[in-house]
C-alpha cells in the first residue's frame, strides 16, 4: 500500500523495524526488537518515565526488559504504533504474558482489548473452549481480581462441568469460579449437586487415585441421581445391581483430609439449592461437608420450599441474539395477524388462536431470548416449533405435530427451559426434538405481543 494513505498501516510498518528506531529493547528471552523512544513515551507512560529519566536509559541506546519475553513486548510495540493487535496473535499459550505485559506497561485499553479478543475467540469457537486452562493458568499467577480473571470465569460458567475432564480445571481456578459466580445472576449451566460433586472429586483428585475412585463410585452425576430417585419404589426388583452391592456403606478413603481440602470450596456452594432427598441420602453420610452448612440448606427448604431453581445464576446463552435477529417472520403467521414495530410486535384482531413464527432458528448449543406479554388475551401460548414440518400458522400451534409451547393462564410451575417473570425452572426434555426449532406463540384478539434478546431483568 502507499504512504500516506493509512496511518495504521504507516505505522504497521515501523513496527520492530531497525530503520524507523533509535532504540534497542533486549527481551527475557534475549532477543532484540526495535522502537522508536519517542512513540514509546508519547503513548505510555511507563516508557516515558523510563525513557526521560535524566538516567542512563535516556542515554544509551539498548535497555533491558527481563520481565517480558519478546512475544509479549512485539505485542506491546503493535499496539503502541497502531493502537490495535491481531485477533490470531492470541491463544492460551500467550494470551496470560501479553497481558500482564500490558499491566506492566499501564495500558488499560490494550488489556480490554485483549479480553475482548479472548471473548470473542471462544465464541467462534465454542467446541474446542480453552478458557478453564486459560483461568487455572491466571488464578495461579496472581491473587488479584483483574477483568480477564472476569471474563474467563464467565466463559468457563456456561460449560457443564460434568464435561469437562479432570485436570483441566485446577483447584485454584475453580475456586474463583465459585466465589464469582457465587449468589450471582451470571449465566451458569451446572446444577448446584453437580458442583458439589466436580469440587467433590477433583479434591479427591489431589490427594489420591483410590480416594478419586472411591468418591466418584459414591457420587453420581445428577441425572442418575434423579433416575435413582424415580426408581424408588422398585428397589426391590433391581436388576442392574446398584442396589446390593453396599457402597454407600463403605468407608471413605483419606475422608478427613478430603473434609479439609474441599472446605474453601463448599463455603461457594450453593446446598438449599439441592434437594434435601439428595442431601440427606447421598452428600451427609459422606461426612466431608459441614454439618452446619447442610443444616442450614435443609432448614431453609423447611421454611421456603423448593423456589429456588437447581442451577445458580441463570440459564447460559452461547449464542447472543442482536435486535435484528429477534423478529417475526414476515410470512410466516396467522392472516389476522399483523406485525409492527419493525418486525419486533404481533398484534391479533381475531377471536380465535392463530399462530405466528420468528426468523430466529435454533439448532445445537443454548439459546435465549425475551418474550414481552404487552396487551394480554385470554390464552397466550409460547414456545418452540420445528424447522422441518409443514405448519397451519391460522390454527392453534398446540393442536399441531412437532410443537412445544406453555401457556401464560398457567405458568406458575411449567417451562420448557424458559424464565418466566425473572423465576429460573428447571429444563424439561423435548423428545424426539428435531435439530432445528423456532420460536412460535398463537395468540388471539386482543393480545400483542413482542421478542427481543435477552435483557438481565434489573434488581
Amino acid at each position: 500500500m502507499m504512504k500516506g494513505i493509512s496511518l495504521e498501516q504507516d505505522f504497521r510498518k515501523m513496527v520492530n523495524n531497525p530503520k524507523y528506531s533509535d532504540i534497542e529493547i533486549i527481551c527475557q528471552d534475549k532477543k532484540k526488537l526495535h522502537g522508536s523512544r519517542a512513540i514509546l513515551a508519547a503513548r505510555s507512560e511507563m516508557f516515558d518515565k523510563l525513557l526521560y529519566n535524566g538516567m542512563k536509559e535516556t542515554y544509551e541506546k539498548e535497555i533491558t526488559m527481563p520481565e517480558i519475553n519478546s512475544f509479549a513486548m512485539e505485542t506491546i510495540l503493535e499496539y503502541i504504533y497502531t493502537g490495535k493487535i491481531k485477533e490470531d496473535s492470541l491463544n492460551k499459550d500467550n494470551t496470560i504474558e501479553v497481558f500482564f505485559a500490558a499491566d506492566y506497561f499501564n495500558l488499560p485499553e490494550l488489556q480490554k482489548c485483549i479480553v475482548q479478543v479472548v471473548k470473542d475467540t471462544l465464541e467462534r469457537n465454542y467446541t474446542d473452549n480453552f478458557s478453564p486452562e486459560l483461568l487455572s493458568r491466571l488464578r495461579e499467577k496472581t491473587e488479584d481480581d483483574n477483568i480477564l480473571l472476569n471474563s474467563l470465569a464467565e466463559s468457563v460458567a456456561v460449560i457443564p462441568l460434568n464435561t469437562l475432564e479432570i485436570g483441566r480445571l485446577s483447584i485454584a481456578g475453580l475456586r474463583y469460579l465459585l466465589e464469582y459466580t457465587y449468589q450471582k445472576d451470571f449465566p451458569f449451566a451446572t446444577t448446584e449437586y453437580d458442583v458439589f460433586r466436580y469440587s467433590a472429586i477433583l479434591t479427591a483428585k489431589q490427594i489420591s487415585d483410590d480416594a478419586y475412585e472411591a468418591l466418584k463410585k459414591r457420587l453420581l452425576t445428577s441425572k442418575s441421581v434423579d433416575t435413582t430417585d424415580n426408581d424408588d419404589d422398585d428397589d426391590d426388583n433391581d436388576d442392574d445391581g446398584r442396589g446390593d452391592d453396599n457402597d454407600n456403606d463403605e468407608a471413605i478413603i483419606d475422608r478427613d483430609r478430603i473434609a479439609d481440602e474441599l472446605e474453601p470450596l463448599t463455603k461457594y456452594i450453593e446446598f438449599k439449592r439441592i434437594s434435601g432427598k439428595v442431601i440427606h441420602d447421598i452428600i451427609d453420610p459422606l461426612e466431608i461437608v459441614p454439618m452446619k452448612l447442610l443444616y442450614e440448606a435443609t432448614k431453609y427448604q423447611s421454611k421456603h420450599g423448593n423456589i429456588l431453581s437447581d442451577t445458580r445464576g441463570t440459564a447460559p446463552s452461547l449464542y447472543m441474539f442482536t435486535e435484528s435477529d429477534c423478529v417475526w417472520n414476515e410470512s410466516d403467521h396467522g392472516s389476522l395477524i399483523s406485525i409492527e414495530d419493525d418486525g419486533k410486535v404481533l398484534e391479533s384482531s381475531y377471536s380465535e388462536l392463530q399462530s405466528a413464527r420468528a426468523n430466529i432458528i435454533c439448532c445445537k448449543g443454548f439459546y435465549e431470548w425475551d418474550i414481552i406479554i404487552e396487551k394480554y388475551c385470554t390464552f397466550t401460548w409460547i414456545g418452540v416449533c420445528s424447522a422441518e414440518s409443514r405448519f397451519d400458522f391460522n390454527g392453534f400451534a398446540g393442536a399441531q405435530s412437532n410443537v412445544w409451547i406453555l401457556g401464560s393462564s398457567d405458568t406458575t410451575n411449567r417451562t420448557i427451559a424458559f424464565t418466566i417473570n425473572g423465576k429460573r425452572y428447571s429444563e424439561i426434555s423435548i423428545l424426539n426434538s428435531p435439530s432445528k426449532l423456532y420460536p412460535i406463540v398463537s395468540i388471539c384478539s386482543p393480545g400483542r405481543i413482542r421478542i427481543q434478546p435477552h435483557r438481565k431483568k434489573s434488581s
